[in-house]
């Protein structure tokens, strides 16, 4: 018997929600069903350069906001990895290959490429939480930006909105603790920024006021 006739079926959660929504993908103009797609494949791209940004500004700041942004990649890491233990535990079948009749935006993924949670959405809201402790208004933008990421893994047909709504949780709650925990590297950085690594850490908020709240 083919896997995939015995993994998961999220259908019975809120398949009538995603079929609704594809109705909608598929009513709407072309232009923008193209727009969301390009969104959706490359908009995690955009997190980085959240990061990178968050890592110019920081070489400014104190060692405490300097830590919590070095770790942002390596708590979506963590987020990621501990999505993929729980998505090939539940391993469900997409929504475009569970449900009959289903017209997508995007190519439906193959068999074996489970749904749930959304890795998408998990990326996004790890790397929008961890950048949310150390530059509020940043950390918004990002969570706005991660929230758009997750409603398109739907709009696009390949995710359930369970998929999707799970996926922000197990980012938000891997990024939390770790988040926390990396504050406590400060001191660890204070000691790089005197060493050989001072011209990517910066010399620290000696002159410069604090920037935590931008």
């Amino acid at each position: 018997m083919s896997p995939v006739l015995l993994a998961y079926d999220g259908s019975g959660i809120d398949g009538g929600l995603y079929t609704r929504v594809i109705g909608w993908a598929h009513s709407a103009p072309d232009w923008l069903d193209q727009l969301i797609r390009i969104w959706s494949d490359l908009g995690l791209g955009l997190f980085a350069v959240f990061m990178l940004y968050a890592w110019w500004q920081a070489r400014r700041a104190d060692s405490v906001v300097l830590a919590r942004v070095l770790a942002a990649p390596v708590i979506v890491v963590a987020a990621y990895a501990a999505n993929s233990v729980l998505k090939s535990l539940v391993t469900e079948v997409r929504p475009c290959q569970q449900l009959p009749g289903s017209i997508t935006v995007e190519t439906c993924p193959a068999a074996g490429d489970w749904s749930f949670p959304s890795n998408h959405s998990v990326i996004a809201f790890a790397a929008a939480t961890a950048l949310l402790f150390a530059y509020r208004r940043l950390g918004w933008a990002a969570m706005v930006a991660a929230a758009l990421m997750a409603a398109s893994r739907v709009w696009i047909g390949v995710h359930y909105p369970h998929d999707v709504v799970v996926g922000a949780l197990v980012g938000v709650l891997v990024a939390v603790p770790l988040a926390l925990l990396a504050g406590r590297a400060a001191p660890l950085v204070d000691r790089l920024r005197g060493g050989p690594l001072a011209a990517l850490l910066g010399a620290g908020p000696a002159s410069v006021p604090e920037l935590r709240g931008r």
